[in-house]
């Protein structure tokens, strides 16, 4: 695939200054009428007339401040004259619009800007948003590292997970326990971590085999 279009369309993200983790690879898709996302359960209905091209970034993080294993999803639609006219942006297994209705938040005419939250990778268009959530600060802080490592229902034939490794995970996330300056930096994908979905699917558990190895070996000095 030539990411030259993903590029130009990619979102902005922007996090919080004391965020310790960032992307690590992007699986992006071209998704065209009456497909469905290879990554996120979800559909998308008959393209209307002016809709060229919806570009799926499927962004894969190694941890969440809570668990190891962690997958977002940002959803940008494309027409036929180059113009960007919608965007959604997932949050924690569902989505929201990412696009305003005044489409301030659009960068150069090209890029989304996002907000991610702190610690866990949400993404929605006003940081104050963020205020909503009950645990917004809690969850990166006492509740760092509870779920251990987290395997997705795609990866359930490939990978398991015991006590041992839950502890050894949690143990491990919460050194980088932190309190969420909600300052927020922003930050553009290079292009080296753009890939095609398949290659990200089959690259994940390689990346968690890998990580454990780490985090067990860590926990043995």
């Amino acid at each position: 695939m030539d990411f030259t279009k993903a590029l130009t369309y990619a979102p902005v993200l922007y996090f919080d200054e004391n965020e310790p983790f960032y992307p690590c690879m992007v699986g992006v898709t071209e998704i065209f009428e009456e497909q469905a996302s290879p990554s996120f359960k979800r559909t998308f209905p008959s393209f209307h007339e002016e809709l060229d091209v919806i570009l799926e970034y499927a962004i894969y993080w190694d941890f969440d401040i809570q668990h190891l294993y962690e997958l977002e999803h940002v959803w940008v639609y494309v027409d036929k004259d180059g113009a960007v006219i919608d965007c959604e942006a997932s949050f924690h297994g569902r989505y929201f619009k990412g696009l305003l209705l005044d489409k301030s938040n659009l960068v150069d005419g090209t890029h989304v800007k996002l907000y991610s939250q702190p610690g866990k990778h949400a993404f929605l268009p006003k940081p104050e948003m963020f205020e909503l959530i009950p645990n917004l600060l809690t969850c990166t802080n006492q509740d760092a590292g509870k779920d251990g490592l987290l395997i997705p229902d795609f990866l359930h034939h490939i990978l398991t997970t015991n006590e041992e490794t839950q502890e050894l995970v949690s143990h491990y996330l919460k050194k980088f326990a932190f309190t969420p300056s909600m300052k927020f930096l922003p930050y553009r994908f290079p292009k080296e971590i753009f890939y095609e979905w398949d290659e990200v699917y089959h690259e994940i558990p390689i990346r968690i085999e890998r990580k454990l190895l780490q985090i067990k070996t860590l926990s043995v000095y």
